[in-house]
C-alpha cells in the first residue's frame, strides 16, 4: 500500500502518534504484501475484532480472526489489488485511513462479496478504516465502503435504475474538481 502524502500536520506527529501510524502500516503490509496471518495477528490484542460494516464479515478474538485472515481474507485478495491513499488522521488511540481500494474480481472474495462468483470486472471503491489501538496494538477495525458502488461495478445492480454510483464515486474522491450532483440532475430529467 502506498503511503498517504505527508502533509504539514502529519509531519508534526507525536512519538505516540507515529507509533500508531507505523503499527498500522506494518499490519497492512502483513495483510497485503507479505500475506502472513501470524504476523498480522501479532499486531493485534488478543480480543481484537474486525468488522467490515457493509457485509458484516470479519471476526472477534484471536481464533475467529485467525480463521478469517487465513481462509477468507488474505488468500481471497485478488492479485492486482491496490490502494491509493487519500487521507489519514491520527489521534491519541485511533487512526482513520481513507483510500481508494482497487481490484479485479477474478477470485472469490467472501470478505467483500460473500456468495458472489468472480465476475472478472474491475472495481474501484472509496474505503475508510477506523482503527482503535489499545496497549500498543490494534484493538478493532471498522471498515466502511459503499457496497452499492461495488455491486454496480460488478454488474449486479443497474445504476441507471437506482440513485447509486459506480466507479464515479472513487474518481470523485480522487478528483474533487469533478462535477457534483449528477444523480440529482438525472433524477430531475426523469420527472
Amino acid at each position: 500500500m502506498a503511503k498517504p502524502e505527508q502533509t504539514d500536520a502529519s509531519k508534526n506527529l507525536t512519538p505516540a502518534q507515529e507509533a500508531l501510524r507505523k503499527l498500522w502500516e506494518d499490519h497492512v503490509r502483513y495483510e497485503f504484501s507479505t500475506r502472513n496471518t501470524d504476523d498480522t495477528l501479532a499486531t493485534m490484542v488478543d480480543d481484537a475484532y474486525v468488522n467490515h460494516i457493509p457485509v458484516l464479515t470479519g471476526g472477534g478474538g484471536r481464533d475467529e480472526l485467525r480463521e478469517f485472515y487465513s481462509k477468507r481474507f488474505i488468500p481471497q485478495m485478488p492479485p492486482d489489488t491496490e490502494m491509493t491513499p487519500v487521507s489519514q488522521t491520527i489521534g491519541e488511540d485511533q487512526l482513520v485511513d481513507e483510500m481508494v481500494f482497487k481490484f479485479t474480481h477474478t477470485i472469490p472474495m467472501d470478505w467483500m462479496l460473500p456468495g458472489v462468483a468472480p465476475t472478472g470486472k474491475r472495481v474501484e471503491v472509496p474505503l475508510v478504516a477506523i482503527v482503535r489501538f489499545r496497549d500498543g496494538k490494534l484493538a478493532h477495525e471498522h471498515i466502511y465502503w459503499d457496497q452499492a458502488s461495488v455491486l454496480v461495478q460488478i454488474g449486479l445492480i443497474d445504476a441507471a435504475k437506482l440513485p447509486v454510483a459506480g466507479i464515479e464515486s472513487a474518481r470523485k474522491v480522487l478528483d474533487p474538481t469533478l462535477p457534483p450532483n449528477a444523480l440529482m440532475r438525472r433524477g430531475d430529467q426523469s420527472q
